[in-house]
């Protein structure tokens, strides 16, 4: 099977063939080309895809991929970024072995295929020029033998004719005679020229033209040839890039099976549990017995009036709700008015209202009312929005529940141990370099490093400064909280308060308001002790709040709803809580009393050398 044999008269068509076969490389190129475009796409598009999905650094999504679950969703974005890797590969194969290789091997191929199709033309330019010098000389001869004839004829007519002269004759003759010749010659000269073009067009048909054919025949299966073997290439680069895309694959399945709910739960409850205990019961408060309208502490503590005493370390209190709310201001919460204090009397003279001015009537509400909506109004206080990831807070963490606590510092206390690890790690270093330099004079100056040595020996010191100060906290709060290894965890201890002002962070933001509601005053933090005894009656012997000053009766003022005590016109006070913004002011009268009354009946006398609580006040007469 041969195409200069078979297809010897099919020039034109060989030659759209194979331009043909060219035009179908030149497109399988292309879809390669775009195939390796498409590849690069989308391995952009998951490097972008798990690029976005990265936790940012120094973010509260950073502390979310400690759980098995993020920890595994991690793992699979870093999996897809190497899974986009390899269709990287694949796209970068795919273009050194295919696109690059085909694209030089079209130039080959373009410029083989002129230089045979140039040599077919070229061979049959020669055997059509052949052709024509046959026709010439054919024709030549054709026209010598007519000429030929007709100078015999002519001859022969002179001959017959008796009118002719015998010169005329012999002319005739002799034309005749030539006209022979140059026929005769004409004969000769087409007889070799048809000898010539018989062999030059055996030459081109049975020679030349197969030689050729066979050449673009050769170059065409090369074509064919060069097309399967990319194909095969085509496939075998993605398979190359299998192995490890499975691989991939099944690293995130190994991501996957690693989940673990159990484990994921217990770090939900290490990362929030705050250590302290659930509040006990409400003890039943009886309205019916005779009772101080201004605080009423049988719902936290056992009366001071019943004349009954509970040993101070001997069993669990029984009417603890709050381990972290100070008692009279959870009295407060519970007993203040709820509505806005009276305008003073519009008499010049309070003598003239009978009973001076009457706070608002309303009916007074049960106790469990009041618990309910103390324990469901939105918390406005600064500890336990500070729990929130990322939240700031003060240098010892004293913003954070005991356990919550602990943690930062334990993590505090590691990474400054690290620190002074690396800086004396840095001293040794440079202590070697001295001596190297001593040794050595010529290597450098050893006094060049005496300055950094001091730099890291005061940095050495900070830091273990830092570090005792933390340990300090630490061990503080490890000593107040409940063994780690009870069952059942000991009740939460006592609060001592460290200042004047309150008893812990939590308690001292959650000032109380007349009207129930909390404020945000900031105040001396405070920190809670708890002891591993039981918890005992500590409210009981708790401090009363401090005075701050002391006031004037303007205006006589019957209390008439929870929280308010009835005074006097002219009646001294102490002041213990100033007006917040809503018309109240808390007073106390002596040890068992204290309550609020109208701000603007009163004339307030700030004093901060506030007068001892215990001591009696006189009623001054205006």
């Amino acid at each position: 099977m041969s195409w200069g044999t078979e297809l010897w008269d099919q020039f034109d068509n060989l030659e759209k063939h194979t331009q043909w076969g060219i035009d179908v490389l030149e497109k399988y190129i292309k879809f390669v080309k775009e195939r390796t475009e498409i590849e690069l796409s989308y391995a952009k598009q998951l490097r972008n895809l798990s690029k976005k999905y990265q936790p940012k650094k120094n973010s509260k999504e950073e502390e979310e991929y400690r759980y098995t679950s993020t920890r595994a969703f991690l793992a699979t974005l870093n999996e897809m970024n190497d899974y986009a890797g390899q269709h990287e590969v694949i796209s970068e194969n795919m273009t050194s072995l295919i696109t690059a290789e085909l694209t030089r091997y079209v130039q080959e191929l373009k410029q083989e295929r002129k230089s045979h199709f140039h040599d077919g033309r070229k061979a049959q330019q020669h055997i059509e020029t052949c052709w024509k010098q046959l026709e010439a000389s054919k024709r030549r001869f054709e026209r010598d033998c007519k000429e030929a004839d007709r100078a015999q004829q002519y001859f022969e007519k002179m001959d017959a004719d008796i009118n002719v002269t015998k010169a005329d004759v012999e002319k005739a003759r002799q034309q005749a005679q030539l006209r022979h010749q140059m026929a005769e010659d004409s004969k000769a000269e087409y007889s070799s020229t048809l000898q010539k073009f018989n062999s030059e067009q055996h030459e081109h048909y049975y020679t030349h033209i197969p030689n050729i054919f066979q050449k673009i025949q050769e170059m065409e299966e090369r074509r064919i040839v060069r097309i399967g073997e990319s194909m095969k290439t085509f496939a075998e680069v993605d398979r190359q890039v299998i192995p490890i895309i499975g691989k991939c694959l099944d690293e995130i399945t190994k991501a996957a099976e690693s989940v673990d709910h159990k484990n994921d739960s217990q770090m939900v409850i290490e990362a929030f549990k705050s250590g302290f205990e659930p509040p006990g019961d409400v003890d039943f408060e009886d309205f019916t017995q005779p009772m101080k309208r201004t605080v009423s502490e049988s719902s936290l503590s056992n009366s001071r009036g019943d004349g009954k005493s509970e040993p101070k370390f001997g069993s669990k209190s029984k009417g603890k709700l709050w381990p972290f709310i100070k008692k009279n201001k959870l009295m407060s919460l519970l007993t203040s008015p709820h509505q806005p204090p009276p305008p003073p009397p519009a008499s010049a003279s309070p003598s003239a209202v009978p009973n001076g001015p009457q706070s608002p009537k309303q009916q007074k509400e049960p106790l469990s009312h009041r618990f309910n909506e103390f324990m469901t109004s939105k918390p406005k206080i600064h500890c336990f929005r500070s729990l929130k990831r990322g939240g700031a807070g003060p240098e010892d963490f004293s913003n954070l529940p005991p356990e919550q606590r602990r943690k930062k510092l334990q993590q505090k206390v590691d990474e400054l141990n690290r620190d002074i690890q690396k800086e004396m790690d840095s001293r040794d270093a440079l202590t070697k370099m001295k001596d190297v330099y001593i040794k050595n004079p010529q290597m450098g100056d050893a006094a060049s490093v005496d300055h950094r040595l001091a730099e890291l020996g005061q940095n050495i010191e900070k830091l273990r400064l830092e570090v005792q100060k933390f340990e300090g906290w630490l061990a503080e709060v490890e000593g107040r909280l409940p063994a780690r290894s009870e069952q059942p965890r000991r009740q939460s201890g006592v609060y001592e308060a460290q200042n004047a002002s309150g008893v812990n962070s939590c308690a001292q933001d959650r000032e109380s308001s007349p009207d129930g509601s909390y404020t945000e005053e900031q105040s001396q933090e405070t920190e809670m002790k708890v002891p591993a005894t039981d918890f005992d009656d500590e409210f009981d012997d708790e401090e009363p709040l401090p005075t701050i000053g002391t006031c004037k009766a303007l205006y006589t003022f019957e209390g008439q709803n929870e929280g308010t005590i009835s005074v006097a016109e002219g009646e001294m006070l102490y002041v213990i809580e100033e007006d917040k913004g809503d018309g109240w002011t808390r007073i106390r009268r002596n040890e068992d009393e204290e309550g609020y009354v109208p701000t603007s009946y009163v004339e307030v006398y700030l004093d901060k050398n506030a007068k001892d609580v215990h001591k009696p006040l006189q009623k001054i007469s205006e």
